[in-house]
Order: structure tokens, then C-alpha cells, then sequence
């Protein structure tokens, strides 16, 4: 299960562009989230699945023992691309991790969506961030960071400067990211057990939701959209189904 998942992550997160060209799936009319089991056998458990994500952050258990998520991202990321389905950045290598039950998990890439898939308590935030982080033996972290409507990001304009909107046109970037300033200050978290966001769906991903929420501009957050042409990129809210959000 756990090669599958790295497959899976792969094929889908790494490089969307491979999925987007043998089935076509989308977030409007008939390649919608709601068919998108429909469109393949291997996008089965977008519909069948039931630990999906995203959800809605409301029953929550405290953690009696305090598990702190290290976040160690030191190194600026490799290249910045609009795949189709949003816009991603690359890493160099596995230099930049974090430690969640004592593994490591190393920075895959990171990539954005608007609204925010997840929400918390009933409140949907303009832009959510995913950081994507598997181990060595391809089990799967998701990192995410909620966005309000404020000050600019500093390091936003870096990412921006050197965004190709032609589709799969990866850039190097020019400027060195400092993610630290893509991260809150407090690491207080929400975790449960879910999916990719996108076909195939795959369940088993650990979800990290950080509590703390950072800030984008109006125009920022403007530019993002105009890459999607004005579409929003978020996958309607799953049952929880009874799973268990632990608070942290």
C-alpha cells in the first residue's frame, strides 16, 4: 500500500501533467469532483473512499500527550510551474523534511488552492497551501497552511516573478525562498487521516492542519486566480465519517 501511495503521489502530485494527459479531470461540468470516480477505475476511491479529505475541522479531541510537528524546510525551493490544476513548486532534493511519530518527511513540492479545501469550524479561507512530504517508505504527509486577506507575503512576489502562465512551462526560480516565511510562528495543529485532494484519491495521507493562519494580499491572491483564470481549484468538503481530528 504504502509503494502505491508513492505512485500515486508521483504520477499525481509531482507530475499532474501525466494524469491530466490520458484522463482529463477538472473542477467544472462533467470532469467535476463529484464524477471524478466516474472517470476512471483508478479514480474509484474519489467516490467509494470513505477517509477522504477535505473536511470540515469542527469535532476535535485534545491530545493528552503533546506530539510536536518539527518542520525543518531550510532550503529554497527548485522551480515553480502552473500544471493545469494549480501552481506548483519543486524542491531541489531531500534536504527539507519534517518529523511527524519520529519519521522523516521529505518536501516533495508544494502547491496552492483557492478557497481552501479543509475548513475550520465552518470557516473557508481564501487560499490554502499544501505542503507535500513522503518517507522513504512512500507514506504520505500533508502540510497545510491557511491563508487570510491582509498584508502581502514577502516571499509570494519571489514565487510570482518567474511563473510561466503557459501550461507545464517549469521555471527555475531566480530568487531564494525562504519557506519559514510560508510557515506561522505557532505550529499548534489539527491531524487526521485522509486522501489526496485529486485523483486518485488515494487514502492513508497524514493530515496536518496548522491552526494559525497567515496573509496574502487582495492582489496576490488576485494573481493567483488570474493563472486559473478566475476558476476556483478546491475539491468540495467529504464526510468525516467518524474519524477521529486530533487537536494539538
Amino acid at each position: 500500500m504504502k509503494k502505491i501511495l508513492l505512485s500515486s503521489f508521483i504520477c499525481c502530485l509531482s507530475s499532474m501533467t501525466f494524469a491530466a494527459e490520458t484522463i482529463h479531470w477538472g473542477y467544472d461540468k462533467d470532469i467535476s469532483p463529484e464524477h471524478w470516480g466516474e472517470l476512471s477505475e483508478n479514480y474509484k476511491t474519489c467516490s467509494a473512499g470513505k477517509n477522504q479529505t477535505p473536511i470540515n475541522i469542527n469535532s476535535t479531541y485534545a491530545s493528552t500527550v503533546k506530539h510536536k510537528v518539527d518542520i525543518e524546510y531550510k532550503v529554497s525551493p527548485k522551480d515553480i510551474v502552473f500544471n493545469g490544476h494549480t501552481v506548483q513548486v519543486n524542491t531541489k532534493d531531500d534536504s527539507d523534511y519534517l518529523v511527524l511519530d519520529n519519521q522523516k518527511f521529505f518536501l516533495k513540492q508544494f502547491h496552492f488552492h483557492t478557497p481552501s479545501e479543509n475548513q475550520i469550524k465552518g470557516k473557508s479561507y481564501p487560499l490554502e497551501l499544501h505542503f507535500v512530504n513522503a518517507n522513504a517508505e512512500g507514506q504520505l504527509t500533508v502540510l497545510a497552511v491557511m491563508f487570510e486577506l491582509g498584508q502581502p507575503n514577502s516571499e509570494w512576489n519571489k514565487l510570482w516573478s518567474d511563473l510561466s502562465n503557459k501550461e507545464n512551462d517549469a521555471k527555475d526560480l531566480t530568487h531564494t525562498v525562504d519557506l519559514e516565511k510560508l510557515l506561522p510562528k505557532k505550529r499548534e495543529y489539527y491531524r487526521f487521516s485522509g486522501s489526496l485532494t485529486t485523483p486518485p484519491c488515494s487514502e492513508g495521507v497524514n493530515w496536518i492542519v496548522l491552526k494559525q493562519p497567515l496573509t496574502i494580499s487582495a492582489e496576490q491572491l488576485k494573481q493567483f486566480k488570474a493563472v486559473l483564470k478566475d476558476e476556483a481549484n478546491n475539491r468540495p468538503l467529504q464526510p468525516v465519517n467518524g474519524r477521529i481530528v486530533i487537536e494539538d
